[in-house]
């Protein structure tokens, strides 16, 4: 489940540092303010569900597509990069992958893996979900015009921009995936990305936008922490998600208290 649909389900953490890292991770960077959350727009025509995604939505875009693959079995190729603070080897092997993950040479920690692979839906559906607690994974397939991804292979650096100044034609240019227009296709993605809205949206529609902003108002530092890196990862965010959609022009807002 990507990280903004258990926001949503339970805004409330309880000691999300340690209990809750796939959520807590994605606000490590955020001090007290108004930030720019990632976005993310679906568009639709008879044939095709185009989706794109700036970061931090890379890994739904790919699960989506990986779940409309039909056939079980079909083994496809995978390429891109997989980015971790944490060792991960161990993750690796008992996933069945045979990569070569290397630690970066810099002052901040990194793992990363140049991946070229193959697989099938089921391994790389537990991979996603298995990489979603520290890891970014980057990956790019394609089966067909209508089942395929295409994502950037470096993480770009958080916008500094104002809410008001968002780019977000640019920004979700980052991961874009295609798969064909079915009913379950289409139920599957708002569900896995917009289950707060579907029940607002129009009878007919051609493109929505999603649109997902914090207010950080205040950070609860852990008290036995002296590290002053570890302080900042430790540290609880409490604040609001305000989220939005903008389905053919018209918007639609809602707003969550969260403790993150």
């Amino acid at each position: 489940m990507h990280f903004l649909q258990k926001v949503i389900e339970s805004p409330i953490l309880e000691d999300p540092a340690n209990n809750h890292k796939s959520i807590h991770r994605h606000f490590y960077r955020y001090s007290k303010g108004d930030f720019i959350g990632p976005a993310m727009k679906i568009s639709k025509t008879k044939a095709k569900i185009t989706l794109k995604g700036s970061h931090e939505y890379e890994d739904l875009i790919l699960e989506i597509v990986t779940k409309s693959i039909s056939n079980p079995n079909e083994i496809f190729e995978i390429k891109g990069t997989l980015t971790s603070g944490v060792e991960i080897s161990e993750i690796i092997s008992n996933l069945g992958y045979n990569w070569n993950l290397k630690k970066s040479t810099g002052q901040t920690k990194n793992y990363k893996v140049n991946i070229l692979d193959k697989t099938v839906k089921d391994k790389l559906l537990e991979s996603i979900q298995a990489f979603r607690e520290n890891s970014y994974f980057l990956l790019s397939l394609n089966l067909n015009p209508n089942c395929r991804v295409t994502t950037k292979k470096k993480i770009p650096q958080p916008s500094k921009k104002k809410i008001e100044d968002d780019d977000v034609n640019a920004r979700i240019q980052f991961c874009t995936g295609y798969i064909s227009n079915t009913e379950k296709n289409l139920d599957t993605v708002l569900n896995l990305s917009m289950p707060d809205f579907k029940s607002e949206l129009p009878g007919i529609w051609k493109s929505i936008t999603i649109f997902n902003n914090y207010k950080i108002t205040d950070i609860d530092i852990p008290k036995n922490v002296k590290d002053s890196r570890l302080l900042r990862i430790m540290a609880t965010r409490k604040g609001k998600l305000l989220r939005s959609i903008k389905v053919d022009g018209e918007i639609i807002e809602k707003q969550y208290n969260m403790v993150v």
